[in-house]
């Protein structure tokens, strides 16, 4: 199994480097976020985990992580020293597959490895349809060329508006809390950024004219409503 470390520290990575290696793993290191992400190009070689440090020279890990998300599916686990609750949810809601404080237990990090990519392969496996496009009713979201249509006529939106329609259209019917949407779509905390969200939510249902579409769950956040078959 290949993986791929994004780790600053070489002494750091070269322990744990020979700690997988014993088990098994194929180990790639990257030493900042750019690296890593050089690492992930279309054609590169295939990772089955990257596990992310949070504290890199170039850029916050969590940037990363976004940035990774945006590109592949490959499972990422933050591992870091940051402990705080809030981290943890932040780098989860960023798209994270998992968040392994340190110091850890070398067997429960690499049981983590091995439950991330089972959970990963299982997803691919039962896969098929075209990712890529999504289609709710009149309403169709080009997720690799940004493009949406209502009715046959391409909708202009803003990169943020966007973000937020294929965040909720990828799980019709599941309620996003707010925190959750501000996390993923302005890669930051709740804290004024609320009414930001109102704004463009708001945009999205005058825009799409399908003012029914997206529902305010009140005191939760938001949902995108599938439309009857």
């Amino acid at each position: 199994m290949r993986l791929l470390l994004v780790e600053d520290d070489n002494h750091v990575a070269a322990a744990l480097t020979a700690v997988l290696a014993r088990h098994g793993f194929s180990v790639t290191h990257a030493r900042n976020g750019e690296e890593a992400l050089r690492a992930l190009v279309p054609g590169g070689p295939a990772f089955a985990v990257v596990l992310l440090d949070l504290g890199l020279p170039d850029q916050d890990g969590f940037e990363v992580c976004g940035r990774i998300r945006r590109r592949t599916t490959t499972p990422v686990i933050m591992v870091t020293a940051r402990a705080d609750v809030r981290s943890r949810i932040h780098g989860l809601n960023l798209g994270a597959d998992d968040y392994v404080v340190k110091p850890y237990d070398t067997g429960e990090l690499l049981a983590r490895i091995h439950a991330v990519s089972r959970r990963h392969a299982s997803e691919e496996s039962t896969g098929g349809a075209d990712a890529s496009v999504l289609d709710l009713g009149t309403v169709r979201i080009e997720l690799s060329t940004r493009q949406v249509t209502v009715d046959g006529a391409v909708v202009a939106l803003t990169r943020k508006e966007f973000d937020l329609l294929a965040l909720l259209a990828q799980r019709p019917g599941v309620v996003f809390r707010r925190e959750q949407i501000i996390s993923e779509v302005w890669r930051t905390s709740w804290e004024g950024t609320g009414r930001t969200l109102e704004v463009h939510v708001a945009s999205l249902r005058s825009k799409l004219r399908r003012p029914t579409l997206i529902e305010t769950v009140r005191g939760v956040g938001y949902r995108l409503v599938a439309p009857a078959a």
